[in-house]
């Protein structure tokens, strides 16, 4: 097959490399195989090499030689500093972001604390788009509080986007919660966060935002944008490590009105007074709960200062570039094969990730992964997910992912894979 297409040239991406103000970043990740694209950095990142070393100091000198004095030179507080780290890439105060828990306990906290805080509403607003774990704790919260609360949720004619203007008219005065993840998971649609938080307000409900497949790659202004709550996890973009311990956001004004449903010592005012009933602090160390997981914790800090040093900014540029080059390659070479694209085209309204869907997509995948030395990921029912994280993907690594899928299909080696879905995609 012939392409003259610029979008084809391996030479441009080596060009767009070249001129990358982001690539000295690429190093300092762990890259052990310069023939292996890992294209699946929306699920778990890269490890940076200053993690390894930081958790080596933290298990050798900390660990090893502190004990339990550790918890006084930097374990205690480390939710509150990370989280004030990660309030700098989310545009929040320092003091309205803390690390605790994971994004599913998380979010179970905030819908709680949320029903309970609007009791007259009986409403629940989210999409067919929103991850389903999302919708899973809000489905149990519900049965939890038995309150007679109605999960209604907007619909989608093409499994890439939903019309904002339908989500809009959800929203009225019988609603308590409006909860929706920017982007979605599955096509990386991004949402018009000022416009749906603005019409919550106007009526009276709170906003609760998953922004886990954001964080770290596309830019967020929560304090501009007036967010309610938010919630999100620190392994994807953020490269914090596999089930890293999740983010928490609460506006400031809101802290002393919402109470965590789970009520744990370290939320308590005065922990290590160990008085027998629950008295809540009054900050956002409310919503803290048990000892939290340090190891996995302190691994965070270092990735968290790698995007720091990176900015957000640059990364979101670098970002639209990595995926507006996809799209063009994907429409070339990919196109006549039988794929259609899953995301939007529009970059404004897309995050970090490309979906790419045809009828083989899941065959294609295990051929990808296990002949092709390429690592994307694939969500049902045919959408093959190529995730770039701009700190350390390069656009020749996008040039050779479209190469290798073209091949893969062009020769049909998948297949010699069966379509019985493993049980990890």
């Amino acid at each position: 097959m012939n392409h003259t297409h610029w979008e084809s040239d391996r030479e441009f991406a080596h060009r767009m490399d070249a001129a990358d103000e982001l690539r000295r970043f690429r190093d300092a990740f762990e890259i052990r195989d310069s023939n292996l694209i890992y294209m699946d950095g929306n699920s778990l990142g890269r490890l940076p090499k200053r993690t390894r070393d930081v958790l080596e100091r933290v298990v050798e000198d900390e660990w090893g030689g502190d004990l339990i004095r550790g918890w006084g030179s930097g374990w205690y507080d480390a939710p509150q500093r990370i989280g004030a780290k990660v309030a700098q890439i989310l545009g929040a105060r320092p003091h309205e972001v803390i690390i605790s828990d994971s994004t599913s306990v998380n979010l179970f906290k905030l819908v709680v604390a949320a029903l309970r805080a609007r009791p007259d509403r009986r409403q629940i607003v989210s999409d067919e788009l929103n991850f389903p774990t999302d919708l899973y704790i809000v489905q149990g919260a519900v049965d939890l509080l038995d309150g007679g609360h109605v999960l209604s949720l907007v619909s989608s004619r093409d499994g890439i986007a939903t019309d904002q203007q339908a989500v809009l008219d959800a929203i009225d005065e019988t609603t308590a919660l409006v909860a929706l993840s920017h982007p979605t998971f599955k096509s990386a649609y991004l949402y018009d966060v000022p416009a749906i938080t603005e019409r919550a307000h106007s009526t009276g409900a709170l906003v609760l935002w998953d922004f886990s497949h954001a964080v770290g790659a596309v830019g967020l202004k929560l304090n501009e944008w007036d967010v309610d709550l938010a919630v999100g996890c620190t392994y994807k973009f953020l490269n914090g490590g596999p089930g890293s311990p999740a983010f928490l956001y609460v506006r400031e004004d809101l802290h002393s009105e919402l109470l965590s449903p789970i009520w744990g010592w370290w939320g308590h005012r005065a922990p290590f007074a160990f008085d027998l009933d629950y008295e809540p602090a009054a900050d956002l160390t409310r919503f803290l709960a048990g000892s939290p997981p340090c190891l996995s914790l302190l691994a965070i800090e270092p990735a968290i200062e790698l995007t720091l040093e990176a900015g957000i900014e640059r990364i979101r540029k670098k970002s639209v570039g990595l995926t507006s080059y996809l799209i063009a390659l994907a429409d070339v070479l990919l196109a006549p094969l039988g794929f259609e694209l899953g995301s939007p085209r529009d970059p404004a309204r897309r995050g970090s990730h490309v979906s790419v869907r045809h009828a083989e997509g899941y065959r294609i995948t295990r051929a990808l992964i296990e002949e092709m030395d390429v690592i994307p990921d694939f969500r049902e029912p045919d959408n093959i997910r190529i995730g770039v994280a701009p700190l350390y993907t390069s656009y020749a690594e996008v040039w050779e992912t479209v190469d290798r899928i073209r091949r893969v299909v062009e020769a049909e080696r998948y297949r010699a894979y069966s379509a019985v879905r493993q049980t990890i995609t």
